[in-house]
């Protein structure tokens, strides 16, 4: 096993590990719907839906693709159908969606040990919106989306599209990258098979991108504790 000191870039997947995207869909959900379903079978059926219309359609921005998939999940909860404003609304919502508490103290002391990458699923409106309401305008040293690639994670083309970028700004090796992410099916299973090592960011509580077959080389539970874990090196 390796070191954290070994690395010199963190790649990190955004919503659902440096934002709480579980919660800021519950919010849009429930802001355009008055419903008593619990949150857990509300992120079961968007989870579905998200991966059907990020396979039928890659090259779909986020925000829209959000937008798309709204109706059907109301659908699927019971629910009645929404107008075209609350579709927007919802699909909108991306970059109002929060950070969690120790996101940015977490990224300010890990970019003194390495370069900060972000390989994301949206689109760059939306990061961007994101990254100057909850990430607090934090200095990135090199944003990827799913719109500059033409396909979403877990799609090999984001990590080879990554490795690439890298490489080619930083002069910097596969080797020497370690993706850091929530989700197994979005980021540590696919980065395994793009031969990189992971850090697994396990939020408590956190349902979406779980797989049975856990996969990582580091595990915390936070990007705190990731952080003294360098830190303490």
């Amino acid at each position: 096993m390796s070191s954290l000191a070994d690395f010199a870039v963190l790649s990190f997947d955004v919503y659902g590990t440096l934002i709480n995207w579980e919660a800021g869909i519950l919010e849009a959900f429930q802001s355009g719907q008055n419903s008593n379903i619990p949150s857990a079978q509300v992120l079961a059926v968007y989870h579905d839906l998200e991966k059907e219309q990020q396979t039928k359609t890659p090259d779909m921005p986020y925000s829209k693709l959000l937008s798309t998939i709204y109706p059907h999940l109301c659908e699927r909860l019971g629910m009645s159908t929404p107008t075209s404003e609350e579709c927007q609304r919802f699909g909108d919502s991306v970059g109002n969606w929060p950070a969690f508490p120790d996101t940015i103290s977490a990224l300010k002391r890990l970019s003194k040990h390495y370069k900060l990458v972000v390989l994301s699923n949206v689109d760059r409106e939306s990061f961007v919106k994101s990254n100057v309401g909850s990430l607090e305008g934090f200095p990135f040293d090199l944003v990827i989306t799913a719109q500059d690639v033409g396909s979403y994670k877990p799609d090999s083309r984001n990590f080879t599209y990554m490795i690439g970028a890298v490489r080619d700004k930083f002069a910097i090796e596969p080797v020497k990258i370690l993706q850091t992410a929530q989700s197994q099916f979005h980021d540590h299973h696919p980065a395994k098979k793009a031969g990189l090592k992971s850090a697994w960011i396990e939020r408590p509580g956190a349902t979406m991108g779980n797989l049975e077959d856990h996969i990582y080389d580091w595990k915390f539970s936070t990007l705190e504790r990731m952080a003294n874990a360098r830190e303490n090196l």
